[in-house]
C-alpha cells in the first residue's frame, strides 16, 4: 500500500458510520463514554481498575533499554516476563509486541492467543511489522469496517455508501508515527514511542463493544484517543506525570 493509498484510506475511514463504535451498547441510555489517563504504576495499581467488563489493550515497554523520561526499560529478563505475564493474565488482553516476544509472553502466561493480528509498516529497519495477540477474548472483525480494495471502482463506492465498508482483516498496513509527525497535544511534550491512532482504533474496534478498555502503559494516550473516537470507555495508567498531561491533552482534543 502506497502513501497515497494510505491517505485515501484515511479519508474513507472518516466516512465510515458510527456503527463501528460502542454507541450501540449504550443506545437509549443517554450515557457518554469517558476516557482519561491517571498517574500510576501499572504493576502496582492496575488491579483496582479491572473487573469482569474490562479488557487490557496495551503496547508495553519491550525491555530493550529504550530511553523514557521516568521508566527504566532494563529489567532482568525473568523479572520482566514474570511481571508482564502476571499483569496480562489479570483480565482478557490484547498485547502489541514483536512476534518473537509474543511467543515468550504466551509461554509465561501459559495461554495460547485466541487470535493474532499484524500491523505492517514500511521502515528502514529489519523489523517491518508487529503483532497483537488477543488472550481470553475473541475479536470480531465485522465490528470495525474498512474501505473496499478498489475504491476507484464506482461499484465499490456504491457498496461502501450502502454498507459502511468491508470487514477488517487480521492484518493492517499503516505507517509508523515519525518524530516530525508526533502529536504533543499542545503541551510541548512528546513520547518516544507514539502508536498510530488508526492502528489502535482497529485493535480496539474489533473488541466487542460491551467491554471497557484499560491500558496500563498509556504513554502518549493513543489508546485513549482511539477509544474516544470509537465512543468506548477507557482508563489508562502512566507512571510519568508529564506523559499523563500529554495523554489527557490529546484525548481532550480528539474529534476536534
Amino acid at each position: 500500500m502506497t502513501l497515497s493509498k494510505n491517505k485515501m484510506a484515511e479519508k474513507m475511514l472518516q466516512k465510515i458510520p458510527s456503527s463501528n463504535s460502542g454507541a450501540s451498547a449504550r443506545e437509549g441510555k443517554n450515557v457518554m463514554s469517558q476516557q482519561k489517563v491517571v498517574c500510576g504504576d501499572a504493576y502496582k495499581n492496575v488491579e483496582k481498575y479491572l473487573d469482569d467488563s474490562t479488557v487490557i489493550v496495551t503496547d508495553p515497554p519491550y525491555n530493550i533499554k529504550y530511553h523514557y523520561r521516568t521508566y527504566t526499560d532494563n529489567k532482568k529478563d525473568e523479572e520482566y516476563w514474570r511481571d508482564l505475564s502476571h499483569l496480562c493474565s489479570l483480565a482478557p488482553s490484547c498485547v502489541i509486541m514483536y512476534p518473537e516476544s509474543l511467543f515468550v509472553l504466551s509461554s509465561w502466561m501459559n495461554q495460547i492467543p485466541t487470535k493474532v493480528c499484524s500491523w505492517v509498516y514500511n521502515a528502514n529497519t529489519e523489523k517491518q511489522h508487529r503483532d497483537a495477540a488477543y488472550f481470553g477474548i475473541k475479536p470480531n472483525f465485522n465490528l470495525y469496517k474498512q474501505p473496499y480494495k478498489d475504491m476507484n471502482d464506482p461499484r465499490c463506492k456504491k457498496l461502501f455508501e450502502r454498507t459502511g465498508g468491508a470487514r477488517s482483516y487480521d492484518w493492517k498496513e499503516w505507517p509508523q508515527v515519525k518524530n516530525k509527525n508526533k502529536d504533543d497535544g499542545g503541551t510541548g511534550v512528546t513520547h518516544p514511542c507514539q502508536m498510530p491512532v488508526e492502528i489502535m482504533k482497529y485493535l480496539v474496534g474489533i473488541i466487542p463493544t460491551e467491554y471497557k478498555i484499560v491500558d496500563p502503559f498509556a504513554g502518549s494516550g493513543t489508546t485513549g484517543v482511539a477509544c474516544k473516537l470509537l465512543d468506548r470507555d477507557f482508563i489508562g495508567l502512566e507512571i510519568d506525570s508529564e506523559y499523563v498531561r500529554l495523554a489527557n491533552a490529546r484525548i481532550s482534543q480528539a474529534n476536534e
